[in-house]
């Protein structure tokens, strides 16, 4: 029996087509989408225009739009940080809404700090509160070989719980006609960069935070580490490598990084924290991720969309008639594409096996 590595002139270019699949995701589903739209008697020029309008159409429009982007660019740095090491953090959402918890009751309780100083301490407990509930899941698969797509994922329904049985509860605000907090100081909300947009100062925050992943990933040792133990665990171990420390600290900072979504758009667009704050900002952060090719920059490039696609989506549905769900039915299809792509991918990388007389 032989294994053979060779492949054909077809499977090569294949590969180089699949290796682009979040690349063709967009138009792709976009199209899909048209489709769908076509099919229920809706016109997809008119309709994707008036989502362009939504999103793009005015100073006040693009604010919206990047400000939805925000907490997208933040969760799906932290999905694609754990990604480069192979760990499959599914827990942003819930690690975004603790993050979110932090920010608030820092910022309704510290009221005699400075400006400035509030707002990062609460950043800070923010992203320390979703690096907490990180470390949960992180321990039980490093001590345990628990993994870490189930445990993840069954956190983000007790952290939901938790928040809006504390908003509804104990942390509701006195004077407060909705089930909610008091609202933060203000010396601790984010600033707005350009008031008449209403875009605030979490958008800096974002990107300081894609050249900080992406120097700390590519110039760095510890980068160095972490994408060695993504590519093969064993062989970093080999190497030296604290395989299970590694792990450890790439889901705090995975963590940490989600829960600083959180905190943002607490501190940065509510300012109250509420029983079910986030329409799934965590989840669209790993799908932003994944569009991306965990890279920061693809990452910033998906969420703008993805926030684009949330902040069009009404006008959408004013202008053309089209339920404002699309944007969400768009981004599950972007999925499908992505997730079909890498599977292809892997499948044309298999070595084939002849027999040898």
């Amino acid at each position: 029996m032989r294994i053979s590595l060779k492949r054909s002139t077809g499977d090569v270019a294949l590969s180089a087509a699949l290796a682009g699949a979040p690349v063709w995701a967009v138009p792709g589903a976009l199209l899909l989408v048209a489709v769908i739209m076509l099919g229920i008697g809706t016109n997809p020029t008119a309709a994707f225009g008036a989502l362009a309008d939504g999103a793009f159409g005015s100073p006040y429009s693009l604010g919206i739009t990047i400000n939805k982007a925000t907490p997208l660019i933040l969760a799906g740095l932290g999905a694609l940080f754990s990604f480069r090491a192979g760990v499959f953090n599914i827990g942003q959402e819930g690690q975004l809404y603790l993050g979110g918890l932090a920010a608030t009751w820092i910022g309704i309780s510290l009221t005699n700090l400075p400006p400035v100083f509030h707002i990062f301490v609460s950043l800070a407990g923010g992203f320390a509160a979703g690096a907490l509930w990180a470390f949960v899941p992180a321990i039980l698969k490093t001590r345990r070989g628990v993994n870490e797509i189930i445990s993840t994922l069954l956190l983000n329904y007790v952290a939901m719980y938790l928040v809006s049985f504390l908003a509804f509860g104990p942390l509701r605000g006195p004077e407060t006609a909705n089930y909610q907090t008091a609202p933060v100081a203000a010396s601790a909300e984010l600033p707005f960069i350009l008031p008449a947009t209403r875009l605030h100062a979490g958008f800096l925050v974002a990107l300081a935070c894609v050249i900080a992943i992406y120097v700390v990933l590519w110039r760095t040792p510890f980068g160095l580490e972490v994408r060695a133990v993504g590519s093969s665990p064993r062989a970093a171990r080999h190497a030296g490598i604290d395989v299970s420390r590694t792990v450890v600290l790439t889901v705090l900072i995975s963590g940490g990084l989600a829960g600083l979504a959180g905190a943002v758009e607490i501190l940065g667009v509510q300012h109250v924290l509420m029983g079910y704050f986030s329409p799934g900002y965590g989840y669209s952060g790993i799908v932003a991720a994944l569009i991306g090719q965990s890279h920061p920059a693809g990452t910033l490039v998906a969420s703008v969309f993805l926030g684009a696609l949330r902040a069009g989506g009404s006008q959408m549905q004013r202008a053309a008639g089209v339920p404002v769900t699309m944007a969400y039915v768009t981004e599950g299809i972007m999925v499908l594409f992505v997730i079909a792509g890498v599977a292809l991918r892997h499948r044309a990388y298999v070595p084939k096996i002849t027999h040898v007389a």
